[in-house]
């Protein structure tokens, strides 16, 4: 089985898609202040650490996805047509909102390594960056003809299905986390509302 550049190219966009989830997955776990000794699998490990190597395997892999097309023959890309892909020989527009989640995922990134400098506040906003990043990573993921040749999709392609299946995921854990924090917040609201009770 030959692998061309193409389905180089398309496999480490999937290993991208992977990253990015497993990066979000486990964002949400701190988010829900999960627990590794108690819950399972009831050791010790650092999963912070884990989120942080997963976000720069996702920006190397992210870079690194669009590099073989230089040496494509047909169609042929330009170091250019990878960084500002509005101009690129194939499916510009898709490409472009590929671009925009390589840009999304390096600003996420470098901001997280400059978090104390940056302080709480403005390193959580550019942190939710990541949610945009997602949305372009796998819209440029399903909406792109693997072959470069503008094909319809085949949305039960292995690599598509892959890339559904993660989206899905995403979203409901984006949903729970959503929820969480709008309970949580009434919860805090209603506390703050009940009386003093005097000692």
């Amino acid at each position: 089985m030959n692998i061309t550049l193409l389905d180089l190219s398309a496999y480490i966009g999937l290993t991208a898609v992977a990253a990015i989830t497993v990066n979000m997955l486990l964002g949400v776990m701190m988010a829900f202040r999960y627990s590794p000794v108690r819950n399972w699998p009831h050791h010790r490990f650092n999963y912070f650490r884990l989120h942080n190597w997963t976000g720069y395997i996702a920006l190397v892999v992210t870079i690194l996805h669009p590099l073989p097309l230089l040496l494509n023959k047909s169609p042929k890309f330009r170091v250019l047509d990878l960084l500002y892909a509005v101009h690129s020989p194939q499916q510009p527009l898709e490409n472009t909102i590929g671009a925009i989640a390589l840009y999304i995922v390096a600003l996420m990134v470098v901001t997280s390594y400059f978090r104390i400098q940056l302080g709480r506040r403005t390193w959580k906003a550019f942190h939710f960056s990541v949610y945009l990043g997602a949305i372009a990573l796998f819209w440029h993921s399903l909406f792109t003809d693997p072959d470069l040749k503008g094909a319809p999709i085949d949305w039960f392609d292995g690599g598509k299905l892959f890339v559904e299946a993660c989206a899905a995921i995403i979203l409901i854990t984006t949903l729970l986390r959503w929820r969480h924090s709008r309970q949580k917040a009434l919860h805090l609201k209603e506390s703050s509302r009940q009386p003093a009770t005097s000692p």
